[in-house]
């Protein structure tokens, strides 16, 4: 279906753009920067609304956006938890912060991500999602999201394109301006204290202002504490005879971290004239994540007796955990260009390099244990968590070193990319209209490395919890649980240290983990496009085609019972597919302040780079024996989609909005077990084998409505009249149908990764006489995470729900106060196997605040 009217839209597409650039040129159009006054302020909401309304109003497709005194008029921390507000938007968190931006409830690996127009790197090593948790808000002028793309856009935008935007000196067209801000804050959990700062200059200067300078520098400090209650996924019924469930173990997990996240942006202009510009684009942000977690869990159960429908006793095991965890990201990028006028149109030339990385010079857990019945416990499920409480206290030499690892990773993404574009204005229908030509060449590279080493007691050696144990806090989850003796880390590391050879090096694990995530893939990508802007009074319609060669290289290792740690690249793939993206959006204006938008367009989900790596690990020690792999043969996703939507645009400013959707999938991904297998693996010849990894269903589809409300009850008398209301709800349906295979195959609809029912935001505020309050709560039902065997063993991020409230008083131009607090509600992070019931863990993070001064000039 897609691939049929696919060669239909482009032939009409092609037509459109022919025909149209054979009318005269008139007048050149205006600059693809338009400059926008811009005071960034914590205070004065309003002008960022009435921009981001209208970018709305004027985008010939479907777009949001939201812009710098939006990011700051809540206590957003980075681009992800600003870009939540938007309709349609939801975010993956980690640690209670925004992480990855969901648009439309399609998996973050499908959402395309740039700055200043120029595709970002993603420093995760799994996928392509981009890390916005990196990006202080504190240096972005906005974030547009484009849902319908159009021709001179990256088609790898299934889920839509997120573009970030960051001064330049003529949006604030001074010859002089000045931005500082300062804020301290308190968390309760913790009692710490988060602390952040930046500054921003910059102005015009030479003849006539023809150059423009903006530096912005960042630092903040957040000191994060979670507590994690550990369920299970295994929830059974261990005596058949009365049915009773019980799951299989019970853990606290206490997190303490420290993020620091470091940034800056320097932006550079020159324009000589009103049809000639140069710019110079560097920005680099790092994000430093310490932390450790100490763990208690209660497992291998055995021996149950005086069972109840939800309480009873048996006999397990304690294990007493610590890990260490150091993580170190940073992005950086440098882009250049310009605009000129050649011949009838205007000429874009831009080219750019960026690099991210992602290295955790550490990653280390020690594990002590007892015996596996050393325990005697006592259950209760009747509510979630549930609790395994021991009847007596077994003693800490009871409890010897089982494991240590240390882990080492390090994943890099290089891109170098350049694009050029021109823009030839038309003699055409009611003015204003165009046809426009480009190309992009994009070259991606991406590595990871990781080496793993893991170690057990040395036979006839001692190494217990006494050894290395304190006790620290024993509150847990308001003291409704009590965390008992934690490892001291740096002391099991002297004492490993002063006793050497305690320890033994277990080599088949070490290498086995160590190989099997290393990789290297190339990709490359070279796209050419024609699009055209036709306007014929109140209707404008942007027929477009685009064309993207994809190329890829990747190597990865075979893995058997010989391989060792220092074995290099032994397995290689290739592919090359070129794809054809037409593409048509329309608006029609039945009158100035009501618009009609559609669009039908298409796209691609690239795979990801560990799905792509041709790596094969066989395990001889399982029956049958099990061979995992990757596919570098796997097809990209396609997408058809539709869109439409009324719009309303309210006198003042507001805006009331309804939309819908439908994206048509081709070839979405999933992980498969494919059992019986017999063959050549990692040379070897193996027969009855189960092999794991990603392969193609048939297809998938998402669809939803979106209901948009924006206003200030300016018809109110003062000083009523500073009261509005910001609300947003959208509601998606969706599923992959097709056979995921495995021990029992799952056959028909199948959920989507990460796909909520229901996303939406509320906001009230009032703003007046300097002062100004705002509370913001916004909400996500449940989404898939884990795909399970089955239906019942589908593992779900359960709903959330956060209010926010953020206050400033403006006590001059120059000063203004301001204070927020974050998750009033203690929203927890939750996630459940099946049903809500049977819980897999609970996180919680409870209220933070902060407050500060902006001086602003």
């Amino acid at each position: 279906m897609i691939k049929t009217f696919k060669v239909a839209l482009a032939a009409t597409v092609a037509a459109s753009a022919i025909l149209g650039s054979n009318a005269q040129a008139q007048t050149a159009p205006a600059p693809a920067e338009a400059t926008e006054p811009a005071d960034v302020v914590v205070t004065g909401t309003r002008a960022g609304e009435r921009k981001a309304i209208e970018e709305k109003r004027k985008a010939d497709n479907f777009v949001e956006a939201i812009f710098a005194n939006d990011v700051g008029k809540l206590p957003d921390q980075n681009v992800a938890e600003a870009v939540r507000r938007i309709p349609g938007l939801s975010v993956a968190n980690d640690q209670g912060e925004g992480r990855y931006v969901i648009i439309r409830g399609i998996n973050p690996d499908l959402v395309n991500v740039t700055l200043n127009g120029m595709t970002l790197p993603a420093p995760e090593p799994e996928g392509r999602q981009v890390k916005l948790d990196d990006i202080p808000s504190a240096l972005i002028n906005a974030v547009v999201v484009t849902k319908s793309l159009t021709a001179d856009q990256d088609a790898n935008a299934i889920g839509g394109s997120v573009d970030i935007r960051t001064l330049s000196a003529f949006d604030r067209n001074k010859p002089y301006f000045a931005d500082a801000r300062v804020a301290y804050g308190w968390s309760k959990l913790n009692g710490k204290h988060p602390y952040e700062g930046d500054v921003q200059v910059g102005g015009l200067f030479g003849p006539d202002g023809q150059f423009g300078a903006v530096l912005s520098v960042n630092y903040s400090k957040r000191p994060i504490e979670s507590e994690n209650f550990q369920g299970s996924t295994n929830y059974r019924a261990p005596t058949a005879a009365n049915g009773f469930v019980v799951p299989d173990q019970y853990g606290l997990r206490d997190y303490n971290l420290t993020r620091t996240r470091k940034g800056a942006v320097l932006n550079l202009d020159w324009r000589p004239s009103d049809t000639t510009k140069f710019f110079l684009r560097g920005t680099y942000s790092a994000f430093d994540d310490n932390e450790t977690r100490d763990q208690f869990i209660i497992d291998n159960q055995s021996a149950f007796t005086n069972q109840t429908a939800t309480t009873g006793t048996f006999r397990g095991r304690g294990s007493v955990r610590v890990r260490r965890r150091e993580e170190s990201d940073n992005t950086k990028s440098v882009q250049g260009g310009g605009e000129f006028a050649v011949g009838p149109g205007q000429l874009a030339i831009s080219g750019g390099y960026a690099r991210a990385q992602k290295r955790d010079p550490l990653r280390s857990e020690y594990n002590f244990r007892t015996g596996g019945t050393a325990l005697t416990v006592n259950y209760d499920v009747s509510d979630a968590p549930y609790d395994f409480v021991p009847t007596t206290a077994v003693a800490q030499t009871a409890y010897t070193l089982n494991s240590v690892n240390y882990d080492h990773r390090l994943a890099v993404e290089r891109l170098t990319q350049g694009r050029v574009d021109y823009t030839i204005p038309l003699a055409f229908g009611s003015g204003g209209s165009s046809v426009k030509i480009g190309g992009k060449y994009l070259n991606r590279h991406k590595t990871n490395n990781r080496d793993y080493e893991t170690y057990g007691l040395t036979a006839g050696r001692s190494f217990t919890l006494a050894n290395v144990s304190y006790l620290g806090d024993t509150g847990f989850y308001g003291n409704d649980y009590t965390f008992g003796p934690r490892i001291g880390y740096d002391t099991a590391e002297a004492f490993l240290a002063a006793n050497p050879r305690t320890v033994t090096l277990n080599a088949a694990g070490s290498v086995n983990n160590s190989l099997a995530n290393d990789y290297d893939v190339r990709e490359r990508i070279l796209a050419g496009y024609a699009m055209a802007t036709l306007k014929f009074d109140h209707l404008t319609l942007v027929p477009g085609v685009r064309v993207e060669q994809t190329r890829d290289r990747s190597q990865a290792k075979l893995i058997t019972a010989t391989s060792s740690a220092s074995s290099g690249f032994n397995s290689f793939g290739s592919k090359q597919y070129t794809d054809v993206f037409p593409g048509l959006n329309a608006r029609y204006d039945l009158r100035d302040d009501l618009v009609l938008r559609a669009a039908v367009t298409t796209a691609i989900g690239r795979p990801n780079y560990a799905q792509l790596a041709p790596f094969v690990s066989v395990d001889t020690t399982t029956n049958p024996v099990s061979v995992a792999q990757g596919n570098p043969d796997l097809k990209p996703y396609k997408a058809l989609n539709f869109d439409g939507a009324i719009e309303y645009y309210l006198p003042g400013q507001g805006l009331i909005s309804v939309g819908g959707f439908y994206k048509k999938l081709d070839d979405p991904i999933y992980a498969q077990s494919l059992l019986g297998q017999t063959g050549t693996f990692a040379g070897q010849a193996l027969t009855n084998a189960t092999v794991s990894t990603p392969l193609n269903i048939d297809k998938a589809k998402v669809y939803g409505i979106e209901v948009n409300l924006q206003t200030r009850f300016t018809f109110l008398p003062s000083p009523l009249d500073g009261f509005g209301v910001s609300a947003n709800y959208t509601r998606i349906w969706g599923n992959g149908n097709g056979t995921v295979l495995g021990a029992v195959p799952r056959t028909g609809d199948i959920p989507l990764f990460l796909q909520s029912k229901h996303v939406g935001t509320a906001q009230l505020f009032y703003e007046k006489y300097g002062f100004a309050v705002r509370a913001a709560y916004s909400y996500r039902s449940a989404y898939l995470d884990t795909l399970g065997a089955t239906a019942a063993q589908d593992q779900y991020t359960d709903r959330n729900g956060q209010l926010d409230v953020n206050a400033s008083y403006q006590v001059s131009p120059e000063l203004t106060f301001f204070a927020n607090a974050t998750n009033l509600t203690d929203a927890p992070w939750r996630r459940y196997i099946g049903t809500k019931t049977q819980l897999v863990e609970r996180e919680r993070y409870d209220l933070s605040v902060r407050w500060g001064a902006q001086l602003h000039f």
